[in-house]
């Protein structure tokens, strides 16, 4: 296997002497070298492969590397590997230590909706932007392992003060619930391991070998898990790319890569800078614009896969013209090309930016997928299902309550609901408790208490059922008995409601198939039980939709949410000032990460980029001047071609005689495909 390998490639796959850190430039071959490397310890090195973990951020990248690596092991089984997430991991973790955290074993998962709710609960407010910006400093204190009593202590401003006492109010509910929220899932193991020594030396033991990717994606939480699992040994691999460092707003921290030279002394560096992906014409302009960022570490991507074709910069009226322009491009090269729809991707800074490019396509009948889109998992119908799931799974989970108890209406009005919540945080008990106490009984009529404890009642049953009976019997009663369909289609016209259902039907469906065996963190199982299954479903709501086969259809993509992927000819729009790079990066002197996504934009195409920005653009109903992004002008000349840019007065002249000659070929290629049809 080892000979299709590139000697820096080959070195990382055997170098075992202490800790490595492999910086890997885009398109150079990164999951190989993780998959071939996980092969190697296991085939050569003797490892076993249960002692091995290799973490990601992704579901996808997991089950890449999953296919991938699965028929490098000879023979040999790969039982027991665990390739992973970070917060699946962390739930591994959480479940089998629940215990010594004073946690049951069917604790819930919190997606962003429900912190949202307990929030706005919290802070008796629905004001969305204050509630947006609590949540996420709630969070950066969590990925920073701040715990309440030290965000108070570091908070300079009111704004944070008054937001690290909502911390700990939030905090309490959380428990109250016997619930974690996503940042927990590895915020609360680094403690974990921090306090108990006998824990740890037992990971440890069981994850002898990691291999960490995307490591420029860290935060200070997830690198103390891998600096705690790895301890003084250090017997790691990372993978990353400080060029690629694109989620500081998320916390990530691009210095973990610098820290990890200062950690570890024995640490050693490979650089993978041959790049399989790419144009040399396109890899020259990224590594022009990337020159222009400080380096942690030298390094320049060539590749042998030909000069190819000069990079498109096309200066355009406004935000309708742009669109026509990519769109009539896309078409025309397409049909030049021979070429299909998921060979095209058209990629931007900002979600909005993609409303009129859909519009100028689905005008065009053209097929488009979108990425970063509204997840199956978010859709109101599903949403109902599962809080019945985690209510099931955890009877003290108030906000699955709360949807299930209402959704479809069973007689237990608001009134009820109100009385329920004051009496149970009078006496600090779930409403699932509350409703089963006498003094709560005697507050309410008999009516409003027998349809609420009729509720309760089946939420027991189901519980019953729920660790013996098959996951889709157990799924197909609850809908039933619910009415769940009737009620979507009293609710809304025939055709919404037929959708839903279907979406219902498919969760069903692919929930019962997950139920029935399955390899999740490499362990075989004889198929999971509902509680496991509604565990596993959390998560991945929260890392991403279910992946399904591609379809022919042009991508439209964020570029955060393009990071890792690949296509043939790329489109860049919105290459404007205040847009890429965007305006709260100029004015907090972020420029850094905007020109590394700008790099991560031009090297996910292949074979050709076309970049576009608007003369002016509409905001706040009002036409503005733009200017072109300050990277258009770090390309390297050469290699660029403008259209309709008034800053080059001949290449207007040039544009149009191009185009001309462009519409002259694709014209011969009309009559010639007439000719051979005729004949």
């Amino acid at each position: 296997m080892l000979h299709h390998l590139n000697p820096p490639q080959r070195e990382a796959i055997h170098y075992l002497d202490g800790p490595l850190l492999v910086l890997a430039g885009a398109g150079s071959g990164k999951t190989r070298v993780i998959t071939q490397k996980i092969a190697y310890l296991v085939n050569k090195a003797g490892y076993q492969a249960s002692q091995i973990a290799a973490i990601t951020f992704t579901n996808k990248a997991a089950r890449e590397m999953q296919e991938r690596v699965s028929p490098l092991l000879e023979g040999k089984s790969g039982k027991g590997l665990t390739v992973t997430t970070f917060h699946s991991l962390g739930l591994q973790m959480l479940r089998q230590e629940a215990a010594l955290l004073g946690y049951k074993p069917q604790f819930s998962i919190l997606d962003a909706s429900d912190s949202f709710k307990i929030l706005s609960d919290v802070l008796a407010t629905t004001d969305k932007q204050l509630l947006r910006k609590t949540q996420w400093q709630i969070s950066s204190w969590k990925n920073a392992l701040l715990s309440p009593d030290q965000a108070k202590a570091t908070a300079d401003e009111e704004l944070s003060h008054a937001a690290a006492r909502v911390y700990q109010l939030y905090q309490q509910t959380l428990r109250a619930y016997q619930a974690v929220d996503f940042d927990d899932l590895i915020k609360i193991p680094v403690e974990l391991f921090d306090q108990h020594a006998e824990t740890l030396d037992k990971w440890q033991r069981k994850l002898q070998y990691l291999l960490i990717d995307e490591y420029q994606d860290t935060n200070a939480c997830q690198y103390k898990l891998i600096k705690q699992l790895t301890g003084i040994r250090g017997q790691f691999t990372a993978v990353g790319d400080d060029d690629q460092a694109i989620y500081g707003w998320r916390g990530a921290d691009v210095e973990n890569l610098n820290q990890l030279t200062k950690d570890f002394s024995k640490l050693k560096v490979i650089k993978l800078e041959q790049n399989y992906r790419s144009t040399v014409r396109i890899l020259r302009a990224a590594n022009q614009v990337i020159a222009n960022n400080p380096k942690l570490f030298e390094k320049k991507l060539w590749s042998e896969l030909g000069t190819g074709e000069l990079l498109h910069v096309t200066a355009t009226h406004s935000e309708e013209h742009e669109a026509e322009t990519v769109v009539m491009k896309l078409q025309a090269h397409k049909f030049e090309h021979r070429t299909t729809y998921k060979d095209y991707a058209i990629l931007y800074r900002s979600n909005h930016q993609a409303r009129i490019i859909e519009q100028y396509l689905r005008n065009q009948k053209i097929p488009y997928t979108i990425s970063g889109g509204q997840s199956f998992f978010d859709k109101a119908e599903i949403k109902d299902i599962i809080s019945y799931l985690r209510l099931v799974m955890n009877e003290d989970d108030d906000p699955a309550f709360i949807r299930a108890a209402t959704t479809p209406k069973k007689g237990i009005g608001n009134t009820t609901l109100e009385r329920l919540g004051e009496y149970a945080s009078a006496h600090k008990l779930s409403l699932f408790a509350a409703a089963f106490e006498g003094g709560f009984q005697q507050e309410v009529g008999n009516k409003q208490l027998d349809d609420l404890l009729t509720f309760c009642r089946f939420i027991q049953t189901l519980q019953g059922r729920a660790v013996k009976d098959p996951a889709n019997e157990v799924l197909n009663d609850l809908l039933n008995a619910i009415h769940y369909e009737s009620y979507l289609y009293d609710g809304e016209e025939a055709r919404s409601a037929e959708t839903r259902w279907g979406n219902v039907q498919e969760f069903v469906s692919w929930l019962s198939k997950k139920g029935e065996a399955s390899t999740e963190f490499g362990h075989e199982s004889d198929g999971k039980n509902l509680i496991e299954l509604t565990q596993l479903v959390s998560l991945i709501t929260m890392l991403e939709g279910r992946e399904d086969g591609e379809p022919d259809a042009v991508k439209l993509s964020t570029l955060h949410a393009a990071k890792g992927l690949e296509y043939g000819h790329v489109f860049l729009i919105g290459c404007e000032e205040g847009i890429l790079p965007h305006t709260n990066s100029i004015d907090s002197d972020q420029i850094e990460e905007e020109r590394r996504l700008m790099y991560v934009g031009i090297t996910r195409a292949q074979k050709s980029l076309n970049i576009t920005w608007c003369k002016k653009r509409k905001r706040a109903g009002e036409m503005q001047a733009c200017e072109p992004s300050r990277f258009i002008a770090e390309l390297p000349k050469d290699d660029v071609k403008h259209f309709g840019n008034p800053f080059n007065g001949p290449d207007q002249v040039l544009s149009k005689d191009y185009g001309k000659s462009k519409m002259a070929n694709i014209k011969a290629m009309l009559a010639g495909k007439q000719q051979m049809q005729g004949g």
